[in-house]
């Protein structure tokens, strides 16, 4: 056990109980002048202690320092098998922190997510009552003496203490019922019902953060799953307003992935039919959203989002947050276009407005049209079509008044003379509302199918990319391509030791890959966006399978890019992911091909070990059979004996010369150690220099040689080129039938080719087994082991002439002879 790291904020107790205890240094950063001091997180992972202590769990680490939070250090940890004792107080536990801010005024900021809870292993409550920790801050046993005076006067007045105090028990009772249910499951007794899933809807259009954190206390004391989504029904363009809006729901879902729920952003144009699709499709059982304001014209135009849940969700049990915010919100008219700038639309609507006056007086006259309405209708519908429907509603009734005011008698009022007029008005606003709204709806839907269409496009062209790899480094190449098409980013990627482009490459300093090579280990993403060395400038993700991480990808976007949105962040994932499956998929078919190759060599070897077991046991045996009936029998045999035998010794030891020849001429094959030395030599030569060769060995055999007159030199390695043309004959030899002549044919072939064809008059080989005759240890009766021979003198052949640019082939034999042997 070792000290990692202990706050002693200068209490002399706390002090003496470290005296004597093994302590790692701590690790000094230089920022902005100062000299602080922080656990050195590398030096305890190279320790590797059983247990470390690591005191302030929420403690923010210094700016350079590799993770933001120390809590991220203990997860490091942990990881590392590390078992780690710590300290927290009960302010900083995230899911409590607008329960403490109720309570003290105060907004902690140092705050730890209940997601490393699930990890402990046990939990302790340190417990006083407040009367018993006033009196140590006052002894200064907690801070020093002007410090307690202060905390005492603010955070840690005696009824913030007694609530503290009665949330810390809550809390810990919460836990320990938790672990109880658990040991009751293991043990196969029963517990209590597991509660459906919770969903949680956030708009990122206020007190989202709330929200989150009211559901999951809801989702906790029910134990049951959640979740929080948002209805991105694309109202809006990329504003300042849009950018703060997404910047809020990003905080929100990253909140609710540190509590642990889960966090996705949905598409549609009715934001209730979406919740309720999602709710259907998660089984909940329970939504919860923000409270809505009630308008007068909702019940006829645009219900609340409540209301149309309440309306259609019958099957849903509906809990409405009520917020501060939500009061104050009230008071005012909702943006539920709030994407949209204060300066655009408004300039938008008076110029829809004077364009509709100036062509409607036009039309009156040179015209003479009497009923404008329609004018100004398709004003309304085209402020509609690019504005969201606030905007469109404040056209329509701004046209109706310019309407009445200029064009209804009498002129120049907003009276209306006539009931055909007053008629005219009316119908004209209600009109105008009814096209407004479904104008603007279809504009919606426009643009969530067109993000939803840039979505699909980007995983189709993915799709396309990494469908064509055949192995990781195309898997690679094609994924860079599609992430920097896409994101705009340049991209590199690592996997298994493969890695590219180059050019992205070099782009990485020593930190960035220092980066790189902690999401590899860690499976989690660091640098840009994240509280992971943020320092980097760029997105590292891990790159993983269903049981690791194999490799990583490194997104730098552009300078001007503050932050990424949720749906850029999710697409990058989603992309990633794929990259991952493609590569997976290369990986296996790279190990299939390494299994199918290790088959083969098995194979191989033990054909390899049938062929020398075998055929080099029969010229063994002659040799040791001969040589010894010489040792025993010499003196009493007659010369000629003696000399049939000596010549029998010499014969099978030559035929095992040729063996152990081809067995070697196959491994330079094979590893591709097979040098030509070329030099010009006639094709009489090498005919004659093999057909000589042949008749020692084979001294029955009768060749027949025909040799086209002026054929030119042959600039090949003569030795080679002399063993293949004498494999083919022995081969060719073994076959024929006694007495028949073995034909040997040279001329030049119709491309100015040297070809040599060899006849045997044997029994052929059919048709569709003669390209088998040139594979490894081909144990057909009628191929190359037929009656003896390692199988292997084809197989050179093959490999000889290959090496010089040439072919051979197993033909017909002429005049419609049995096919030769080869």
């Amino acid at each position: 056990m070792v000290i990692g790291i202990v706050e002693t904020h200068g209490r002399s107790e706390t002090q003496a109980l470290v005296e004597g205890l093994p302590l790692v240094p701590r690790r000094r950063i230089e920022y902005q002048g100062r000299c602080l001091e922080e656990m050195d997180l590398d030096a305890l992972l190279a320790r590797r202690p059983a247990v470390a202590l690591v005191d302030e769990l929420a403690h923010r680490n210094a700016p350079g320092s590799r993770h933001e939070r120390r809590w991220q250090d203990v997860d490091e940890l942990l990881d590392a098998g590390i078992d780690v004792c710590t300290t927290i107080n009960i302010q900083h536990l995230e899911s409590l922190n607008d329960v403490v801010h109720q309570i003290t005024g105060v907004r902690v900021s140092e705050t730890v997510p209940d997601a490393v809870f699930e990890r402990l292993r046990d939990i302790r409550l340190v417990d006083l009552p407040p009367r018993e920790l006033i009196e140590r801050l006052n002894q200064g046993k907690v801070y020093l003496p002007e410090q307690a005076s202060q905390a005492l006067q603010a955070f840690f007045s005696p009824s913030n203490l007694t609530a503290l105090r009665e949330l810390a028990m809550q809390t810990v009772a919460d836990h320990v019922d938790a672990d109880l249910r658990e040991t009751r499951a293991a043990n196969g007794l029963g517990g209590l019902a597991i509660q459906r899933h919770v969903l949680i809807a956030i708009d990122g259009r206020g007190p989202s953060e709330y929200l989150v954190r009211a559901g999951s206390r809801i989702a906790e004391r029910r134990d049951a799953p959640w979740s929080v989504v948002c209805v991105e029904t694309g109202r809006g363009a990329a504003t300042r307003a849009a950018q703060e809006r997404q910047l809020e729901i990003d905080r929100a879902f990253a909140l609710a992935r540190s509590l642990g729920g889960s966090a996705e952003l949905l598409h549609g144009a009715d934001v209730a039919q979406a919740l309720l699709d999602a709710a259907a499709a998660r089984g909940a059982r329970s939504i919860v959203v923000g409270r809505t304001r009630e308008r007068p014209v909702a019940r006829i135009f645009n219900r609340t989002l409540t209301q149309q849940l309440l309306r259609r969700g019958a099957r849903y049990e509906l809990t409405i947050v009520s917020t501060p915010q939500a009061r104050r919100r009230a008071l005012r008219l909702p943006e539920p276009g709030g994407e949209r700038s204060a300066r655009r639309e408004p300039v938008l609507v008076l110029l829809a407005t004077a364009g509709a006056v100036a062509t409607a007086a036009l039309a009156r006259r040179f015209l003479g049209l009497e009923d404008l309405s329609v004018v100004f209708l398709i004003a309304v519908l085209l402020v509609a079509s690019r504005a969201r429907m606030a905007t469109a509603f404040a056209t329509a009734v701004l046209c109706f008044f310019v309407y009445d005011f200029f064009f209804i008698d009498p002129l120049l009022t907003l009276a209306i003379g006539s009931h055909g007029g007053v008629a005219t008005v009316v119908m004209f606003l209600a009109a105008a509302l009814i096209a407004g709204r479904l104008a603007s709806q279809l504009r919606q839907q426009v643009v969530a199918l067109r993000a939803a269409n840039i979505h699909a496009t980007a995983m189709q062209r993915l799709g396309q990319q990494l469908s064509t790899a055949a192995d990781l480094g195309q898997v690679i190449a094609g994924g860079c391509a599609a992430l920097q098409a896409t994101l705009q980013a340049v991209a590199w990627i690592r996997i298994n030791d493969v890695s590219g482009p180059p050019a992205a490459a070099a782009l990485l300093d020593e930190k960035d890959r220092a980066a790189a090579d902690w999401t590899l280990r860690h499976g989690q993403a660091s640098g840009r966006f994240t509280d992971t060395l943020a320092h980097s400038a760029w997105w590292f993700l891990p790159v993983r399978s269903d049981q690791d991480t194999l490799g990583v990808v490194a997104l730098q976007l552009p300078s001007g890019m503050a932050r990424l949105g949720f749906e850029q962040r999710r697409l990058a994932e989603r992309m990633v992911e794929d990259i991952g499956q493609a590569a997976l998929r290369a990986r296996l078919v790279s190990d299939l091909e390494v299994a199918r190759v290790t088959g083969e060599t098995e194979r191989l070897r033990s054909a390899l070990l049938s062929s020398v077991s075998h055929d080099l046991r029969s010229p063994l045996s002659s040799m040791i059979g001969a040589a010894g009936s010489l040792a025993s029998y010499g003196k009493d045999m007659g010369e000629e004996d003696r000399s049939s035998l000596l010549q029998t010794i010499r014969m099978e030891g030559e035929r095992l010369d040729r063996y152990i020849q081809n067995l070697l001429d196959m491994t330079r094959l094979g590893h591709q150690g097979l040098t030509l030395t070329r030099d010009w030599i006639g094709v009489d030569e090498l005919v004659g220099s093999a057909c000589r060769r042949l008749q020692r060995y084979v001294p029955d055999t009768r060749i027949v040689t025909d040799i086209a007159a002026g054929l030119p030199l042959a600039h090949v390695h003569p030795a080679l080129i002399e063993q293949a043309l004498f494999n083919v004959m022995e081969n060719a030899a073994k076959f024929s039938p006694p007495g028949e002549p073995l034909r040997v044919v040279a001329r030049n072939s119709g491309d100015g080719q040297l070809q040599i064809d060899v006849c045997d008059r044997g029994p052929g080989i059919p048709e569709e087994e003669r390209s088998r005759i040139f594979d490894m240890f081909y144990s057909v009766e009628r191929g190359d082991r037929g009656r003896q021979g390692t199988g292997l003198g084809l197989t050179i052949v093959q490999g000889i002439i290959g090496a010089h640019m040439g072919e051979v082939q197993a033909l017909p034999g002429p005049e419609d002879a049995a096919p030769p042997s080869a």
